[in-house]
């Protein structure tokens, strides 16, 4: 006769209350853990609030600064605690502040940096701009700038600090040592410590934390090293404005490089005799064979150095070419790329764009 095991109500109860139990500490475990400190990295970062913001519009800012590690429990943690409002100004905070400590600190007026200077780089500057910008927004002349970032002293005693850095910006026909290695962005400053060193390093610290994803493409290339590759990005953010085009910027120089073609980039014509490219160019400066200029009948390969500094976007599009047998591409005046195989197909098309009136040269 079989033995009928009857039901434990208790014994389901109990263990209902320790997975209850168990649920609700992983819970409030993960909860501890989303709103602690993102890294150890105790770099400031400064936050601007804007007027009429509040702490859950900011929520996507602290993200994006990499402050916090989850917006959903930065704002459970508003819902639970209910902080103050907040006051418009500017805030430094920093990787190793957890949630508590970033909206403490935001709270209170006290806290706000008011000799902060706010300065926007894009990308595609030159040192030049950069230099005059600078001059716009603070007390250091652009020749001050200038000075320093072509002070081979200076640059030689921090080198070692930055990986992307070697002895191929010495070379004597370079203008602009530092040229391609200030990284374009919106950084803040100290006004009390502000001078020429302190924005060249944090531009050049900047560039490091940029692009460290990139380090290991960048130092194992078997071909070009880091500062032939920091040339062709220049040229690839002069010359294209989309991610695509970019891309297949790229692919037209790799294509011309490997068969040891001029690369005839008007670009660095402009940058080789100083001028925008709003500005003409005389016939002596298109025929002018020094570093830089690729449209020199007897200039092969890369330019000596980088022309501008550039983006994200145009490094990626150096590092991952688009495949493609395009030799040729030209732009139109509204920006727009186009791109062919032959000398032939160039010409018909540069041809339709002045008869278009699109031709931008």
């Amino acid at each position: 006769m079989k033995t009928v095991r009857r039901f434990s109500w208790s014994k389901f109860l109990l263990f209902l209350l320790f997975l209850i139990i168990f649920i609700v500490a992983g819970v409030i475990g993960l909860y501890i853990v989303k709103i602690g400190p993102v890294s150890s990295n105790n770099d400031p970062k400064l936050i601007t609030i804007e007027k009429g913001e509040n702490y859950y519009k900011i929520a996507d800012k602290l993200k994006k600064q990499n402050l916090i590690k989850s917006v959903t429990f930065y704002k459970i943690y508003l819902k639970l605690n209910s902080p103050k409002s907040l006051t418009a100004g500017d805030y430094e905070l920093n990787e190793t502040m957890n949630v508590k400590e970033i909206v403490k600190t935001l709270s209170d007026e006290k806290n706000q940096k008011i000799n902060t200077i706010k300065i926007t780089f894009r990308e595609g500057l030159n040192i030049r701009k950069i230099a005059k910008i600078i001059e716009e927004k603070t007390n250091i002349s652009a020749d001050e700038f200038i000075n320093k970032v072509t002070d081979k002293e200076f640059i030689k005693a921090i080198q070692k600090d930055y990986w992307f850095l070697s002895d191929s910006i010495y070379n004597e026909k370079i203008y602009y040592p530092l040229e391609g290695y200030l990284f374009p962005d919106t950084y803040y400053f100290d006004e009390k410590t502000l001078s020429a060193e302190t924005i060249v390093k944090k531009m050049l610290k900047n560039t490091s934390d940029k692009l460290a994803p990139y380090k290991e493409k960048l130092t194992q290339n078997p071909t070009y090293s880091v500062h032939a590759l920091f040339t062709l990005a220049s040229l690839i953010e002069q010359e294209g404005v989309t991610a695509e085009d970019r891309a297949l910027v790229a692919s037209v120089f790799y294509n011309r490089l490997k068969i040891n073609m001029s690369l005839g980039s008007d670009v660095t014509t402009y940058y080789a005799a100083k001028k925008d490219l709003t500005q003409s160019l005389t016939k002596a400066e298109l025929n002018d064979c020094n570093g830089y200029n690729t449209r020199c009948v007897t200039m092969k390969g890369l330019p000596v150095g980088p022309i501008s500094n550039f983006g994200i976007t145009s490094i990626k599009a150096t590092l991952e070419p688009a495949s493609s047998d395009y030799y040729y591409f030209v732009a139109d005046t509204n920006k727009k790329v186009y791109f062919t195989k032959t000398m032939s197909e160039h010409n018909q098309t540069i041809a339709k764009l002045k008869k278009e009136g699109k031709w931008a040269a």
